[in-house]
């Protein structure tokens, strides 16, 4: 079709829509390509969405393109076949129109399921003025806008300013001190530039243009080594505390206190993509006050912040996972992460806090080069020890006040990313200091005998059988279970890296310090002690 032709056209449609008038037998203007398969999606390298996408269904591409022109921010997509039936088949409303916002980042496999919030109202295929407005409306108050935070590690405060696209001004916005806690939240649109200057000099330190949720770090986060602690001791000392914490708790929401499962494609795709997007904006957590939970005097523990707005909605969506598995109704209360654990990340045994972190979920948003399994460590109700594996897009449900958990066995390698969130009972901060209600199940305290069928590294693959089979198979083939904080103290240092470990990367010609390290790799060989506690 010729430019002029398709000028006419577009101008015959324009004023059917301002007049009101049907356009029945008049082409359709075409400003992009039909898509009828995912492979036809524009992605990165990596099988990611390569930009940002408004999509929408073949029929109502008329309305929409002349409502939405040409953007820099998305590309216009109609979909037609399977494509529109695996975006918009699971709406109620299909003989209107609909359109998605669909994030830039999202893997191949999930893109075609954005989050509920993403697809917009129903309206009618007629060309009206109201159509027009509710495609106007949801582009730009919902697909162009997003919400971005930025994070200051220069080491003097930095002045935030916005770049007027058409002029190039510089609008002061914020001055943001130092550190995590000083964050700056604020909504903002897909395609705006941030300039960052040092306050004391005036020179110009970063900028950053936005494309999706996300975080920014200006300047290198600092480093927390905590070297002057015993901290053998301290682990000890915090061993026996998180024994005494969990013993408080009365009430519980499952039989076992955890389960394993799997996130739903609309929110896993989402929180996937946000880490995608943001995989490198990346800082260290802020652990120099927090305790010996993490071993970060150890080995460096990152940190990614997710902007507010976004992780409500998040813990929207998975509260009703976690309503179904408690059976109860829940308030939000916390949510935490992204946190990236690198190669010898341990995470000692603890419970979390008595009146907010009821029940809760563990997700796995990512690994990387991660060659052996890494198992969260969950302990039950009657105090054994089951080692979970987990893959990306995997959850485990887990009564995160009640039941020990950890990771006290060191991460052999790459990286490992997860997201934390919790739930109490709706209104009732002190829960747990009631007794169980009508309907709880029981506590599975006794299993019968239990035996070892399996090998020491074969993990949640029922290694371990019992008499009851409602044990499930993610015990762990140590048959470990607790009886005391010093026991907790115990595995900490059965599980923990040898010294040979470190040695072994310094070169020595000492022969008898050889010698001592080939001692202690032949140690290494022999497994845990797997009949009861350690």
């Amino acid at each position: 079709m010729s430019v002029r032709k398709e000028m006419v056209i577009r101008i015959v449609w324009w004023l059917c829509l301002v007049v009101g008038a049907l356009c029945e037998g008049i082409p359709v203007p075409n400003n992009n390509a039909v898509l009828t398969s995912k492979d036809q999606m524009p992605l990165d390298e990596n099988g990611k969405l390569a930009t940002n996408l408004f999509v929408y269904p073949e029929k109502c591409a008329a309305q929409v393109e002349l409502a939405i022109p040409a953007v820099e921010s998305h590309t216009l997509y109609a979909v037609a076949g399977d494509l529109e039936q695996s975006f918009f088949g699971h709406l109620e409303d299909k003989d209107n129109c609909h359109v998605a916002c669909v994030r830039v980042g999202l893997d191949q496999k999930v893109m075609t399921s954005p989050l509920p919030h993403l697809f917009s109202e129903a309206f009618p295929n007629d060309n009206s003025a109201d159509g027009t407005k509710t495609v106007k409306d949801f582009f730009w108050h919902t697909c162009r806008k997003v919400e971005f935070g930025f994070v200051n590690y220069n080491e003097n405060p930095v002045q935030m300013s916005w770049v007027d696209p058409t002029t190039g001004e510089r609008n002061v916005q914020n001055e943001l001190e130092y550190g995590e806690k000083h964050t700056k939240f604020i909504t903002t649109f897909i395609g705006h530039t941030f300039v960052f200057s040092d306050t004391k000099t005036g020179e110009d330190v970063s900028s950053y243009t936005i494309q999706f949720d996300g975080i920014f770090p200006i300047g290198e986060s600092g480093n927390y080594t905590g070297a002057d602690k015993d901290w053998r001791r301290i682990i000890e000392r915090t061993a026996n505390s998180e024994w005494r914490r969990h013993g408080v708790i009365k009430r519980s929401f499952s039989a076992l206190g955890f389960k394993k499962g799997r996130l739903p494609d609309d929110v896993w795709g989402s929180i996937g993509a946000y880490y995608y997007n943001n995989r490198n904006h990346r800082s260290k957590e802020e652990w120099s006050s927090k305790g010996a939970f993490v071993n970060w005097f150890d080995v460096d523990v990152y940190f990614i912040q997710i902007p507010w707005d976004l992780k409500r909605v998040w813990q929207d969506r998975l509260k009703l996972l976690v309503e179904e598995w408690t059976g109860v109704e829940l308030e939000n209360t916390d949510i935490y992460g992204m946190r990236q654990y690198e190669k010898g990340a341990r995470l000692l045994t603890h419970v979390d806090r008595e009146s907010t972190h009821a029940a809760s979920l563990i997700i796995n948003v990512e690994q990387m080069g991660v060659e052996t399994a890494w198992p969260v460590e969950v302990h039950d109700h009657a105090n054994r020890l089951h080692e979970v594996v987990m893959e990306p897009g995997d959850i485990v449900y887990y009564e995160s006040a009640k039941c020990l958990h950890g990771r006290n066995r060191p991460l052999a390698s790459g990286s490992y990313i997860n997201l934390f969130t919790h739930y109490r009972p709706k209104g009732d901060p002190q829960w747990f200091l009631k007794e169980n209600p009508p309907g709880t199940p029981e506590p599975l305290l006794d299993v019968g005998d239990c035996r070892l069928v399996g090998q020491f590294d074969q993990f949640s693959q029922g290694a371990v059988q019992c008499d009851n089979p409602a044990i499930g198979p993610h015990l762990s083939p140590t048959m470990f279970t607790a009886t005391s904080g010093e026991s907790l103290f115990q595995w900490w240092e059965s599980v923990g890296p040898l010294e040979h470990d470190h040695d072994e990367e310094d070169e020595s010609d000492d022969e008898e310090e050889e010698a001592a390290h080939e001692d202690d790799s032949d140690d290494e060989e022999e497994e845990p002690g797997h009949g009861g506690d350690l």
